[in-house]
């Protein structure tokens, strides 16, 4: 849009350079319990934060680091709608790369590693921040006698691992992403407390978007959040099990019961541990194992019990209910008024 090759070249460096040296912020921009379940299944890019290009762009920015002056030129390509009378589409070669968290789709950058519920005001924030930390830092050096091109080649060259067009989900990738020193955090609550980390706390301070003490404010928040979602769904689940599968189990007379009253004490025993830790940190990491461990394994507890208990007595929806609601309306199928 601008016309100049050069100005395009150097913006995608100071984003890539930013993805690169800030990824930890990304990570914690979008840290919750849901996320923690999600990313690297369901169609979310696992928690490495690596940006995918595309060829051409890779290809563009390659050639311009190492002295070319070509323009980008994004090829395009014949898309078939598979039927004969219909005509096939020309569009643009970039993909937006679903394995990837952060994929350059053609004239903008996609952060798709951020939950469906999430406020994305510091999402935004964050992304903002380092971009203009990044074109600060070219600025100066542009002011300071360094011509633009020099600037984003040394800035590609310095953070170039941080560019990934592969797949995300191979675990071999994700290994040697790793070994580069890609930016990794599997932990949202881990991600969460970098947000005091001295780095970080020297960006935002140094560009005049939050002080070191709303840093730790916005810390222990989100910390409080996620700690509060896991214990709402373990309070859930102690419901569900005591109000509907231990009462339906004992009635059919199933062998899972004492396993089911184990599984209520356990989430209690948890919860507990939650409220007993003073870290926030450790606390928050208690109730992600409690969230991604222990109930994990107590689901599969649950499904063994429905599998032996007799759909008439089985008082939650299925996932036939659920599926098939048109058929089940009005609980036909196992004689209960779920939807009704």
């Amino acid at each position: 849009a601008s016309g100049n090759d050069s100005m395009f070249a150097t913006i995608m460096a100071a984003i890539v350079s930013g993805v690169d040296k800030h990824g930890d912020l990304m990570r914690a921009a979008i840290a919750s319990p849901g996320n923690d379940f999600r990313l690297g299944a369901c169609e979310a890019p696992p928690a490495i934060v690596s940006t995918y290009l595309g060829d051409d762009m890779t290809t563009y920015l390659e050639g311009f680091k190492n002295g070319s002056d070509a323009p980008y030129s994004p090829s395009i390509k014949d898309l078939s709608l598979g039927v004969e009378c219909l005509g096939s589409l020309s569009v643009p070669a970039e993909d937006r790369n679903r394995t990837s968290p952060f994929p350059y789709g053609g004239h903008r950058f996609e952060f798709r590693a951020v939950g469906s519920s999430q406020n994305v005001s510091l999402v935004n924030t964050v992304l903002n921040t380092f971009t203009a930390e990044a074109f600060g830092i070219f600025a100066d050096k542009i002011e300071g006698g360094a011509s633009p091109k020099e600037v984003a080649s040394e800035a590609l060259n310095e953070h170039w691992k941080v560019i990934f067009n592969g797949d995300n989900y191979d675990e071999a990738n994700q290994q040697m992403l790793t070994d580069r020193g890609v930016w990794r955090i599997d932990s949202g609550v881990d991600a969460i407390c970098t947000l005091t980390s001295p780095k970080n706390v020297e960006l935002f301070s140094k560009m005049k978007v939050l002080a070191p003490e709303e840093c730790a404010a916005r810390q222990t928040a989100l910390i409080d959040h996620y700690v509060g979602t896991v214990e709402m769904e373990a309070l859930c689940m102690i419901d569900m099990l005591n109000q509907h599968v231990i009462p339906a189990v004992k009635e059919a007379e199933g062998n899972t019961l004492s396993d089911l009253h184990a599984a209520v004490e356990k989430i209690k025993h948890g919860i507990s541990a939650i409220h007993a830790e003073e870290s926030e940190q450790k606390r928050g990491n208690v109730a992600r194992h409690l969230r991604l461990e222990t109930m994990v394994e107590l689901r599969e507890t649950v499904d063994q019990a429905e599998a032996e208990t007799p759909a008439s007595l089985w008082t939650l929806p299925t996932y036939r209910d659920l599926l098939f609601m048109d058929m089940t309306h009005g609980g036909q199928a196992s004689g209960h008024g779920y939807f009704e």
